[in-house]
Parts: structure tokens; C-alpha cells; sequence
């Protein structure tokens, strides 16, 4: 199994240590996930550049974390489960909707639902919705914007996603108490 180091501000290469720095100042703490992918500078950039303008997409503040959670179960990342996990629940996501999202189960909520249903058809499809799957999207109440907003954060979590399954990204304690195990 090839070997990944997990860098830090202080030993990452130094096109690198600029955005570990930013992530420590933003974070607390530089997350295993950055220190792997410091090892490419550009992916790391390309990373936290897709996530800066996830956060800023027009999706509202539960769905964008709907989108990250369903999209890392589909592909059985369980740092990233647990990490978006923990962060939804840091921003008062209910318990029922993240653990219904950990589980792969339908959620309560119709607007929540049409995401996770949208997001689940474009990860397990690479893309290739039924246009039926769109529309019934759409009269849920959401819009075309949201619908490419969607693929921003797939495509956010599968370098993340991608990256992870690669090195085996060992899980930061702050994700510990929500450590997710993929179903075989």
C-alpha cells in the first residue's frame, strides 16, 4: 500500500503551507484531509477553492450539508461522514436528518428530501439524471441554480472522497465522536 504523509504548516511543501496556515486560522487545527492532499499543492488549492464557493452557492445551509453527507455515504468516504456529520451538527442540523443521511433513509423534510434524492441520482448516475428526477426537483421548490449548486458539491467530495479512499486519511478527534463505518 503506497503511504501518504499528513503535513502540517511547519512541513508541507512550501507551495502548500500558505493554505494549511489559512486552514489552521479557519479551522483551529489543519484537518488530516488538507495535510494529505498538501502533498499536490494545486489539489489542496483546487479543494479549498471548490469549498469556498460550495459555501457560497445559492443551496440553503441544511441542504448544502445534505449534499455533502449523501454524496460521501454514496461513496463509502468514512472521513468524510464523519467530519460532514459533525459540522452539520455543530450548525444545528436536527439528529433525525444526519443520522437518516448516515443510514442512506429518505428524510421528512420534502425540500431535504428532493436534495438528498437529486444528489444520490448525480453521485450513483456520474451525472446522467432522468430528466424526470430534474423536474421533480424543480417542483419541489428549488431551482435550476441549485441543481448545478448540486454539482459543485459532488464534485467538491469526490476530490475529497477520492483523496481519502487513496491514502486511508487517518480521522481527526474532532470527527471522532461521529466515526462512520461503510456498510459492505
Amino acid at each position: 500500500m503506497a503511504e501518504f504523509t499528513v503535513y502540517d504548516e511547519t512541513d508541507a511543501p512550501a507551495e502548500a503551507r500558505p493554505q494549511l496556515e489559512a486552514a489552521k486560522k479557519r479551522m483551529g487545527f489543519v484537518t488530516t484531509l488538507n495535510g494529505v492532499m498538501a502533498e499536490s499543492p494545486e489539489l489542496l488549492a483546487g479543494y479549498n477553492a471548490l469549498s469556498e464557493q460550495f459555501t457560497r452557492s445559492s443551496l440553503p445551509r441544511n441542504a448544502k450539508h445534505v449534499v455533502l453527507i449523501t454524496a460521501s455515504v454514496l461513496n463509502g468516504c468514512e472521513y468524510c461522514v464523519a467530519a460532514h456529520s459533525t459540522m452539520a451538527l455543530r450548525t444545528r442540523v436536527p439528529a433525525e436528518v444526519v443520522d437518516a443521511l448516515r443510514a442512506g433513509q429518505a428524510l421528512d423534510d420534502p425540500a431535504l428530501e428532493a436534495v438528498r434524492r437529486l444528489t444520490s441520482a448525480v453521485v450513483v448516475r456520474r451525472g446522467w439524471v432522468d430528466e424526470a428526477e430534474v423536474e421533480a426537483f424543480l417542483a419541489a421548490g428549488h431551482t435550476r441554480r441549485h441543481v448545478l449548486d448540486i454539482v459543485l458539491g459532488v464534485g467538491m467530495k469526490t476530490l475529497s472522497n477520492y483523496t481519502n479512499h487513496l491514502a486511508h486519511t487517518p480521522l481527526d478527534p474532532a470527527w471522532k465522536e461521529q466515526e462512520w463505518t461503510a456498510p459492505s
